[in-house]
């Protein structure tokens, strides 16, 4: 026997589900009908975002002066200088985030290239490179670093080949200026050089360095590059 009274009530509940299903279908036509599809997407996303966990950025690096780590005091000037590598790749001497020569100027040339800056200002006075491989130009070298006014910062890079025609009186100019290395340079060695003219560079900071070419150079037999850097004293 047929329950009518079990069958009335799901009836009514079947009925009223679908009445509740057209209803919202009707309603969710009819927002999205009215709102802008925008408004709808970004109320998705909002929802989408809630529980997930914030990303932080961390900031972005400060630049540095000269590409150096070194951080000086506002009393010293950043310097680097980094000889030439191979027979492709520029020497590069900086002062205070300004190229002096090389780099991105593509100034520097052949043998020994060296930058002159007044103390006083920080400012670059002249710069030259001199060919240690073809011609003899060591005697206008040793009267231009003759020339070089004291107090003048000498920044020196060498590129390629700096020893073939480098004659003792040019090293003894050198020395003078207070080089440890350049008596032993050897064919296609690299070397990098800080003076001030009449004065001293402070014991604590990098003045001078050499490398050698050899067998187990990365650039078979040329000269890799050479690098020193730091923060020197503005006033003596």
């Amino acid at each position: 026997m047929v329950n009518y009274r079990f069958l009335s009530t799901n009836t009514v509940k079947v009925v009223g589900l679908l009445c509740a299903s057209i209803c919202a279908w009707y309603m969710g036509y009819l927002f999205a009908e009215i709102l802008p599809e925008d408004s709808i997407k970004n109320a998705i996303g909002s929802v989408q975002q809630i529980g997930v966990k914030p990303v932080l950025l961390a900031p972005q690096p400060k630049g540095q002066k000269c590409a150096s780590w070194r951080t000086c005091s506002a009393s010293e000037v950043v310097y680097r200088i980094r000889s030439g590598g191979a027979n492709s790749i520029n020497p590069d001497i900086c002062l205070e985030d300004e190229t002096l020569l090389g780099g991105k100027k593509k100034n520097g040339a052949r043998g020994i290239n060296i930058a002159v800056v007044n103390r006083a200002t920080m400012k670059v006075t002249d710069t030259k490179t001199f060919d240690m491989y073809e011609g003899d130009h060591s005697g206008e070298m040793v009267d231009f670093l003759n020339k070089i006014p004291n107090g003048s910062i000498i920044l020196v890079a060498s590129f390629d080949e700096a020893k073939t025609k480098l004659s003792k009186a040019a090293e003894d100019a050198f020395e003078a200026l207070g080089s440890k290395e350049i008596r032993k340079l050897k064919f296609r060695s690299g070397w990098v050089f800080l003076a001030i003219k009449g004065g001293k560079v402070p014991d604590n900071i990098e003045r001078e360095k050499v490398i050698h070419s050899g067998s187990g150079n990365q650039y078979s037999g040329w000269p890799s590059e050479i690098q020193i850097d730091g923060c020197l004293p503005k006033n003596e």
